[in-house]
């Protein structure tokens, strides 16, 4: 008997997680999306809807149908829908608030013809006049707006707090929060710090990594090692990861935002759960979201397809949840510690 998540919280895949196959483009974008459902993976998924329509941004409406129906068909429902917002018309010119309005309306449309419960866009991308504009539009789509935080954008961060301050002062249950768990990294994927050493990574730095992620003299070797520009240029985008996606936050350190959260991303970058690398985050966050009575949907997301070609988006997927299930259970049955 698989174990029991509290009532009202909702296990989901990511579609993002095939994206690998998305590349290879043998089936369309809501093919796979629907073949999650179909093969058993996971019933409720989130989409992100620059992945999904191949009329993005606009979101032609018989296309959307088409979705819908292929969705439908396998008995898979969408959570969130991964929005964007594209501030720039040009290299040089802004959208204007009426045209950044106007760039996500049809996105809204979009989620609700899908049966979604929300959008998603990154923490503080909107900004206070834009979300004040949305809130009607929500309410009469019936939608959610989550604003993301993920990696190393701790809600100490003054940018970041001043975005989660605007969505408590909104105070309105159709705009809220979405915790990215790779805030809270006890440790690095031995997978991306084997990437690293055949990458040519200066070995002590590697050492370092491997040993004391969460020291921050651990963070300034890695600054300095971009300053000096000692990092190998064939790893250089992969080794950006531990100054933007990789966090060092603790469970705890969250619990001031955790009443406005509404969602949760399950990031996982490889399988190895040695010291409960990856069970131990989600045990602990599910017991600080059962503290504050959350509902919603903690959906797997995997990062490690960028490095990982020796598992399939499904095999990944499906383990990641078993392991996810049995850390939500225990962790939202568990009292938070002091």
């Amino acid at each position: 008997m698989s174990a029991q998540l509290p009532e009202e919280w909702t296990l989901a895949a990511s579609a993002f997680n095939w994206s690998p196959e998305l590349m290879v483009a043998d089936r369309t974008s809501p093919e796979i999306a629907a073949s999650i459902g179909a093969s058993g993976v996971a019933s409720v998924i989130e989409l992100e809807a620059a992945q999904t329509w191949r009329t993005f941004p606009h979101l032609d409406d018989a296309e959307t149908a088409s979705i819908r129906e292929t969705l439908d068909a396998t008995g898979t429902s969408v959570s969130i829908v991964g929005a964007s917002l594209d501030d720039w018309l040009t290299a040089t010119a802004r959208r204007s608030e009426d045209e950044r309005h106007e760039f996500l309306l049809p996105q809204l449309r979009g989620a609700q013809r899908l049966g979604a419960e929300g959008i998603r866009l990154p923490i503080g991308q909107a900004g206070p006049a834009l979300l004040e504009r949305l809130l009607p539009d929500l309410h009469e789509h019936g939608l959610t707006l989550y604003e993301e935080l993920q990696g190393q954008q701790s809600p100490d961060k003054p940018q970041h707090a001043a975005a989660v301050e605007t969505v408590a002062a909104i105070d309105d249950p159709r705009i809220r929060l979405l915790v990215d768990i790779s805030m809270l990294m006890p440790s690095l994927p031995p997978s991306y710090l084997a990437k690293l050493r055949a990458g040519g990574v200066d070995p002590a730095l590697v050492d370092a990594l491997e040993r004391d992620w969460r020291n921050p003299a651990t963070l300034a070797a890695v600054q300095d090692a971009l300053r000096d520009s000692t990092v190998p240029p064939q790893v250089h985008t992969m080794f950006m990861n531990l100054v933007i996606r990789f966090g060092r936050s603790d469970a705890r350190e969250l619990r001031d935002i955790l009443p406005l959260v509404s969602g949760v991303h399950l990031k996982f970058w490889d399988l190895d759960d040695s010291h409960g690398r990856i069970s131990n985050p989600i045990r602990e966050i599910s017991s600080e979201l059962a503290a504050v009575g959350f509902t919603g949907t903690l959906c797997s997301e995997w990062g490690g397809h960028e490095w990982i070609d020796s598992l399939t988006p499904e095999q990944a997927t499906r383990a990641h949840l078993a392991l996810a299930r049995e850390a939500i259970a225990d962790g939202a049955s568990t009292p938070a510690p002091a």
